[in-house]
């Protein structure tokens, strides 16, 4: 039922159509943060239409009870959830599809939500989900999202939830056809000032064509999120659940395409973390990470579109490879480390290329800041971060930490940061890998000139070449004489 989308429509508005349509019904069940959801619901008028049940489990010895006990005791959590929707979705099929299964789209709406406690030490955040019919009688979808709440008040988190859980039930019914328009409905009658979803899964038969991947970057393009993480099987990860208590060792790139350069940065990168005596070896993750800037072409405009299959692409190599992939909002370095930080307690490293050395101490990027490249360095440069910098060659000269020569009035800074262990050179690295440059690479693979292959990994140039991918020509009639010389810096 394709339904025209109306930003201004309101919460009550919503559930009221949710409430008059006689396909629809089913039940509620939230731990935590009230009973705003299915509140709305009532308030709207017409409830009974929609309503069969309602329930919560604030006690975890009844929670437990009710929906099994988890291996990891946390009752805010994905695992949580997935029971909870399995065993109320099951309940209402059960009992009710003998009697209206022919004429009604069974749903349950769930939720597991940590608002602010009364003396706010926690930070609000929580898990829905929606299991879902959209004909009688047949199958189930369900959508599953992570939300922070970020109101300073506990009554104003659990009124956000309500109106969450509103927007995500009426998308589901009336928006599923279209998931952007989805992702942007349910934000109605909220801002990201109040909530932030950075995590967002859609799965089920009337799903199939929904690729997730492509709904984190929706997430971070729309400014519901900072950051969305996947791993290598291409699903959606919460962030915070995927990097907790781990080390993370992060590379930022284009990845326009993955090339030698990239797998010999991460990889002596990583080696040297694990060296350090602070770092458990067992308990790190590695993560490519994508800003949206570097999903577009270089010197774009900031408002140009970004290519969605171009952003496909990278990440099916990426993931190919067994990378967790971010894609995040941080064109700032420190402000990935700062958000990293909140996540984890434990050591962090950042592999970056010699060129980004050089940005980071260029002070005209820190003009929006009080502090200026101070305030900056001192979240970027906290105790439990380091830098390890890859080389790179300019006029036959390799350049790198020796030979990186900051401004005057910042020469003392950086020799601190030296002495410190803040920042290392990468050693052991491919020198030949210096000569390469990624859109140099590009290039070639465009033009179909020939010898390209030998610069990226051999799985990676399988995959462009099944699947014409980077502006590979599938089937060239006359390869282009391998001339394009690929010396040069490489930025990435």
């Amino acid at each position: 039922m394709a339904v025209t989308y109306n930003k201004d429509l309101g919460t009550k508005q919503k559930a009221l159509a949710v409430n008059l349509d006689p396909r629809i019904y089913g039940s509620f069940a939230e731990i935590g943060a009230g009973q705003d959801v299915a509140a709305n619901f009532f308030k709207a008028g017409a409830s009974s239409g929609t309503i069969a049940k309602t329930m919560s489990a604030y006690d975890m010895v009844v929670s437990d009870a009710i929906y099994g006990t988890q291996k990891v005791r946390r009752y805010v959590s994905e695992p949580r959830l997935m029971a909870m929707l399995e065993h109320e979705y099951g309940l209402i099929v059960e009992r009710l599809s003998a009697q209206r299964g022919e004429n009604t789209t069974f749903f349950a709406l769930c939720d597991t939500i940590s608002a602010l406690n009364y003396h706010k030490t926690n930070e609000g955040h929580g898990w829905m989900g929606l299991r879902f019919q959209l004909k009688p009688n047949g199958p189930y979808n369900d959508v599953v999202l992570h939300v922070k709440l970020l109101d300073n008040d506990n009554n104003m988190q659990q009124q956000a939830v309500g109106v969450l859980g509103v927007n995500l039930l009426y998308a589901c019914f009336y928006y599923h056809e279209n998931p952007p328009l989805f992702l942007l409905s349910l934000m109605d009658d909220l801002s990201t000032d109040r909530i932030q979803i950075d995590m967002i899964r859609f799965e089920g038969p009337d799903f199939e064509k929904v690729d997730n991947r492509l709904m984190s970057l929706h997430l971070v393009k729309y400014g519901f999120s900072d950051a969305a993480v996947f791993g290598p099987d291409g699903e959606n990860q919460q962030p915070s659940e995927a990097l907790y208590k781990k080390h993370a060792v992060v590379i930022r790139g284009r990845f326009r395409p993955v090339i030698n350069v990239h797998l010999d940065m991460l990889n002596t990168g990583v080696k040297q973390f694990m060296q350090e005596a602070d770092v458990d070896k067992d308990n790190v993750m590695v993560v490519a990470e994508l800003t949206l800037q570097s999903l577009k072409e270089r010197d774009a405009d900031p408002l140009a579109e970004i290519d969605e299959k171009d952003f496909l692409d990278r990440v099916d190599i990426l993931c190919s490879l067994g990378q967790t992939v971010m894609i995040s909002n941080f064109h700032e370095y420190y402000k990935l480390v700062a958000y990293l930080s909140k996540i984890t307690k434990l050591k962090l490293g950042v592999v970056l290329g010699y060129p980004n050395l050089e940005y980071i101490f260029a002070e005209e990027h820190y003009q929006d800041l009080q502090g200026g490249i101070l305030e900056s360095f001192a979240t970027l440069f906290s105790r439990k971060v380091k830098l390890f910098i890859y080389p790179t060659l300019r006029d036959g000269v390799i350049y790198n930490c020796l030979r990186f020569n900051p401004p005057p009035h910042l020469i003392d800074l950086y020799r601190y940061l030296i002495a410190n262990n803040k920042i290392e050179d990468i050693r052991h690295y491919r020198e030949s890998n210096l000569n390469v440059q990624t859109d140099k690479v590009l290039q070639m693979i465009k033009q179909g000139t020939t010898g390209w292959e030998e610069y990226v990994p051999a799985e990676v140039a399988t995959m462009i070449k099944d699947r014409c991918l980077f502006g590979f020509a599938c089937e060239t009639p006359d390869k282009v004489a391998s001339a394009t010389t690929i010396s040069g810096e490489n930025t990435d």
